[in-house]
């Protein structure tokens, strides 16, 4: 059975990726598009910035999220000056560090069901008197509905599993910044492992079968596809 406390971090997780989602995917689209579409040298460089929370130790990117969010940091001075105070160690500082460790798993997605559209598609609509706007929003958001499902249920996933990041920005806060990955390591650290083992599982199904679903909508999308073109 799962405690007070673990329903609590249940519902503050699942409100974090929730709202990490939405923003990744209003703030990963253009984003994704843009890289996509440009030619610019710049997309190489810009590609592995967005692609460095692969590869980057989440402690790293979290003491360097700290710092930049901290009192004496440049966004930090920004928030204050706000009024805003500073977002470290509150659910919006978990958002903010939650956008850049998911932005891979939200961008990529899109940038490739981009890449995948036939230039045809826009230059006939081109011909027919379609501006750019109406050429993204009738044509490549569309064909891209693929991607953009994919990346969503990543982007949700992938926040919901997040530790080191979370740890080093949010800390260890009842209802404000405990999080489940958190109450599982809090649980293991007290010993009591039926309670970390319950969550531990709940995790693991909720992994599974988010898996699960994406694979076989990815392999039902292709048939679909490839049944389309015949």
């Amino acid at each position: 059975m799962l405690s007070e406390a673990d329903i609590t971090t249940l519902w503050l997780t699942l409100k974090l990726a929730s709202v990490v989602t939405v923003l990744l995917l209003l703030i990963g689209t253009p984003v994704a598009w843009w890289l996509a579409r440009t030619h610019s040298p710049a997309k190489g460089i810009i590609g592995a910035i967005v692609a460095l929370p692969l590869i980057l130790p989440p402690t790293v990117l979290g003491f360097y999220l700290l710092l930049f969010m901290g009192p004496n940091g440049a966004f930090g001075q920004f928030t204050t000056a706000l009024g805003l105070g500073t977002l470290p160690f509150t659910f919006w500082g978990l958002v903010v560090a939650s956008l850049f460790y998911s932005l891979p798993f939200v961008v990529q997605p899109i940038q490739n069901a981009f890449a995948a559209i036939d230039e045809r598609h826009f230059e006939v609509a081109a011909t027919l008197g379609a501006t750019p706007v109406d050429r993204f929003l009738s044509i490549a958001l569309p064909m891209a509905r693929p991607g953009f499902i994919s990346a969503a249920i990543l982007g949700f996933a992938h926040t919901v599993g997040e530790f080191g990041v979370i740890l080093m920005i949010g800390g260890n806060i009842p209802g404000e910044t405990k999080v489940v990955s958190v109450q599982i390591y809090d649980h293991v650290e007290a010993l009591d492992y039926a309670s970390a083992h319950n969550l531990s599982q709940l995790m693991l199904i909720f992994s599974f079968t988010v898996l699960l679903f994406l694979y076989s909508f990815q392999k039902k999308w292709r048939l679909t596809g490839m049944n389309y073109g015949n």
